[in-house]
């Protein structure tokens, strides 16, 4: 039987220690759970969700109507959207994790000393990995799976606007985690939406091994100012694309409208496009976006090009809009726009359109960005088309992990030392 917490027995902190502690002896199975028991558990959990895509799709309804009557942004309403096709994804997503190679127990490398000491440096599970999330219900399914099949345990703590979806996804993806034999705290969902459970699973050292926010900027802060957790997060996806002076005119302005406006809610969504000034026709790469229904707000320049651009404001180019507006400006070779995008940009993505394959290299290699790319679309910024299955959010920082973190990313090393009665002189 999967246990539960009334939520009204327990405070918020005597409710997360009593789930960490419950994840905790979950994680130490998981660790010692072989390959293809975690890939059968994976499957059954997909067969599960698709079996209950019915009762999922009305759950994700009712938050969806709640959304709209608490005035949800159309940004927000698109991220917490569940529809057949989305829903096919999310199963498609925790079926590819369990087809994944395991990272558990990898050699990563191997020595041996000089006094015949053999060493190995071997992967193993991060433990409990704490997820909070807004919005999105796919993070559900997602961080379970990934977080299973690295052999951790996992405790979500979702937002209150897909609380039913969350609630839904969860259920069915434990009837298939519990019905393949591992335990019922494999997967833990936070049953209260008091935000001082937040609070508790920032604080809970020694019971949480790390914390991975996805959400807004408000959520990612806060997370990472109370965290006495080690957190895995970025803060703003200000993502770039430029167009650089050789770049070809109609691969630049497909590139520049998908990368924008294919998906204008998600942390890969290109914010600012900087155009060079020797590129044959900047005038183009505006109206392609105008064009398309994107607001175009532009430096002094961008609005001569296009009489429908709007004057950017000096926050524009800080500013993450996660909707249909776009910055542009247009800048003087590769090292200004790579200028603007170190004193602007937030470390997530940022790529560049040319056919100067040394321009491109330069780019490539001294943009300090967890992820840089060369004419594609800053859209494929996602675990899932980095053939990762799928991840549990992107890492901007510089230990650990960095860019899309899937089931690698879930994992840290310990060292294994192999004797055979050597003693230290």
């Amino acid at each position: 039987m999967i246990k539960t917490i009334p939520t009204t027995a327990l405070n918020p902190e005597a409710l997360i220690a009593d789930i960490g502690a419950r994840a905790r002896a979950a994680a130490a199975v998981l660790a010692a759970t072989p390959t293809l028991a975690k890939a059968a558990a994976l499957r059954a959990a997909a067969d599960a969700l698709r079996a209950d895509a019915a009762g999922i799709l009305a759950a994700n309804a009712r938050d969806l109507a709640a959304g709209a009557e608490r005035g949800l942004s159309s940004a927000m309403l698109d991220r917490l959207k569940l529809d057949d096709a989305r829903l096919d994804g999310i199963v498609a997503a925790v079926a590819a994790v369990a087809a994944l190679p395991d990272p558990v127990g990898v050699v990563i490398e191997q020595s041996e000393r000089p006094n015949g000491l053999i060493l190995k440096r071997v992967r193993v599970p991060l433990g409990v990995v704490g997820i909070i999330y807004e919005s999105r219900p796919n993070v559900t399914a997602d961080a379970a799976a990934l977080g299973l099949m690295a052999g951790n345990a996992v405790i979500l703590r979702g937002g209150s606007e897909a609380v039913n979806s969350n609630r839904a996804i969860h259920a069915a993806m434990l009837a298939g985690i519990t019905a393949s034999g591992l335990p019922a705290d494999t997967v833990q969902l936070v049953p209260t939406q008091d935000r001082a459970a937040v609070g508790a699973m920032l604080t809970a050292t020694g019971l949480i091994d790390i914390i991975i926010p996805r959400g807004g900027k408000s959520l990612v802060a806060r997370v990472q100012d109370e965290a006495r957790v080690p957190v895995l997060a970025h803060l703003d996806g200000i993502c770039h694309s430029y167009v650089g002076a050789a770049a070809d005119a109609d691969m630049a302005a497909a590139l520049v409208v998908n990368a924008k406006m294919r998906r204008t809610g998600i942390c890969g969504a290109t914010e600012t496009v900087l155009i060079d000034r020797a590129f044959t026709d900047p005038a183009r790469i505006v109206a392609a976006l105008i064009d398309a229904g994107c607001e175009v707000r532009g430096d002094r320049d961008v609005v001569a090009l296009d009489h429908r651009a709007e004057p950017a404001a000096a926050n524009d180019w800080d500013t993450e809009y996660l909707d249909a507006i776009v910055s542009v400006a247009l800048v003087d070779g590769v090292d200004a726009a790579m200028a603007h995008i170190a004193r602007h940009g937030s470390h997530h993505t940022d790529a560049i359109i040319t056919e100067d394959a040394l321009v491109a290299a330069k780019f490539l290699n001294s943009v300090d960005s967890a992820i840089t790319m060369w004419n594609a679309s800053t859209q494929f910024a996602d675990g899932g088309e980095f053939g990762l299955g799928a991840e549990i959010g992107i890492s901007t920082g510089r230990l650990h992990a960095r860019g899309p973190v899937a089931l690698e990313g879930l994992t840290t090393y310990k060292w294994q030392v192999f004797g055979t009665g050597q003693v230290r002189p």
